[in-house]
């Protein structure tokens, strides 16, 4: 199915597309936030709103996801100035074709019998919440900014835009 060009999903789709790899974070059963570097295997982003990932099966994040299902994603590109933040929901999909379509051969140092092995977990990010930042100045434009705040004390201008998503 395709989304149009300024749906929400494009919007976001637009931002992480080529960011490979987004940070997880997740709670511990202690309270404490752990965070886990992933790659990204969609190809869009679909009215679902859902992200996927390769994860070990019984690993630590596999066993404290099935406790507590709510996550954060962040994504970051300073070279372009935007940064991504999502929250949503963790669920698992065992679904062998779906494994087999997003499989990538990088994912085989992981998973060395390819899309069928045992240990491959197919985890589903279900975004509920993004919001993003993109700064469209240049960086000379930028420091001088910042500069003249600090020389005259006053608080500098936001520098881009600031949006939240809603993907409801």
């Amino acid at each position: 199915m395709s989304l149009p060009d300024d749906s929400p999903h494009a919007t976001l789709w637009n931002r992480i597309k080529d960011i490979r790899f987004a940070m997880l974070a997740h709670r511990a059963a202690d309270g404490r936030l752990h965070a886990h570097p992933l790659t990204t295997l969609n190809k869009d982003i679909d009215a679902q709103s859902q992200l996927f990932f390769f994860i070990p099966r019984g690993s630590e994040l596999h066993s404290r996801l099935q406790a507590d299902s709510q996550v954060h994603l962040s994504y970051a590109d300073p070279g372009e100035d935007c940064y991504v933040s999502l929250s949503g929901t963790a669920g698992f999909i065992e679904d062998p074709a779906r494994k087999e379509a997003l499989w990538t051969p990088l994912a085989k140092a992981w998973f060395p019998d390819g899309p069928t092995d045992p240990n491959l977990v197919l985890l589903a990010v279900r975004i509920e919440h993004a919001e993003y930042w993109d700064v469209k100045d240049s960086k000379l434009s930028q420091l001088y900014q910042l500069a003249t705040a600090a020389l005259t004390g006053e608080q500098p201008k936001p520098l881009g835009e600031h949006r939240e998503l809603s993907l409801d």
